[in-house]
């Protein structure tokens, strides 16, 4: 059976978003998507324009802006696992169904899907539809930047921790349990699978692996942190549109503020590392330029800040 074809008015309003957007007229334009939402219709940019779909059977919000803030809610649960869902819908797939799998009780599981990418937040529904009660899924109709997306799931998460997960990062088994344990030392303000440490010997220009024990810094694959302290830091610079080396930022905007120790757990970690298409696939020249600017300001507000550093 052929797609059903969009009415009329839908294609009208379709145009003429098009032609704000090359206006410059940003919130018209926004306003023109959200009519074609409520007519039950997606609008998807496309490098050659933009094409119509019929709406997918699950609630979409207009953007990351949409979503509830919640960040002045006491915790009520013990901890939360967000996933962010950008494409690979494989990946979102397995690491997921991986997920529920091994998640010990007292953790709920929310993902957020940022435009339904190569139709991964129709996988993001499947899963969720399969698993009743164990995933809270979350999508909007625009893409957002890796900061803002990462800050909307703080503010609306209810949990005591709050928890990055990679797509990329599968468990093979409670991966979670040793890592929130970490938590049970009130001196302890994140906990994650792998730490770096400033190599001090190269003027702060590399990291290097490091763990167990207390680190200087968290990478992003399974990153753990209490939520009072995220949300007291504002979340990762709002400049991050890209992830890598954000998240080390981001431990170390922790520990300029004072809030705790970052440790790796003692063990290996029932994890398996799958491809990081967040990095590798993602186009070389964005990726190597917003990578870079993360660092700059690494280098400008930290570098030669010993006192923030682990214990050596």
């Amino acid at each position: 059976m052929p797609p059903p074809e969009p009415p009329a008015a839908v294609v009208a309003a379709a145009t003429e978003r098009a032609a704000a957007r090359a206006g410059g007229d940003f919130a018209r334009a926004d306003a023109l998507r959200d009519r074609i939402a409520v007519a039950g219709w997606m609008i998807r940019d496309t490098p050659s324009g933009w094409s119509l779909a019929p709406a997918p059977p699950y609630a979409v919000l207009p953007s990351v802006r949409d979503l509830p803030d919640r960040s002045g809610v006491p915790a009520d649960r013990r901890a939360t696992v967000s996933v962010l869902v950008e494409g690979w819908p494989q990946d979102v797939r397995s690491c997921l169904t991986a997920l529920i799998a091994h998640a010990p009780a007292g953790v709920v599981v929310t993902a957020l899907d940022l435009g339904n990418v190569a139709g991964a937040g129709d996988t993001l529904h499947e899963v969720a539809a399969a698993h009743p009660g164990r995933v809270e899924e979350l999508h909007v109709a625009r893409p957002a930047g890796w900061s803002e997306a990462r800050v909307a799931l703080l503010r609306c998460d209810t949990a005591a921790v709050h928890v990055w997960l990679d797509p990329s990062t599968v468990l093979a088994g409670d991966a979670l349990s040793p890592v929130l344990a970490a938590f049970d030392d009130p001196t302890v303000v994140a906990a994650g699978w792998r730490g770096v440490n400033v190599d001090l010997a190269a003027d702060w220009r590399q990291f290097v692996p490091a763990g167990p024990g207390e680190v200087d810094a968290l990478l992003g694959y399974l990153l753990a942190f209490r939520r009072a302290a995220g949300l007291a830091v504002g979340g990762p610079h709002p400049k991050a549109r890209f992830y890598r080396n954000a998240d080390v930022e981001f431990s170390l905007l922790l520990r300029e503020a004072g809030l705790g120790r970052l440790v790796v757990p003692d063990g290996e970690l029932p994890i398996r590392q799958d491809r990081h298409r967040g990095y590798s696939d993602t186009e070389p020249a964005l990726r190597e330029r917003e990578s870079r600017r993360t660092y700059e300001r690494i280098l400008t507000r930290f570098r030669g800040r010993t006192d923030l550093l682990a214990p050596r």
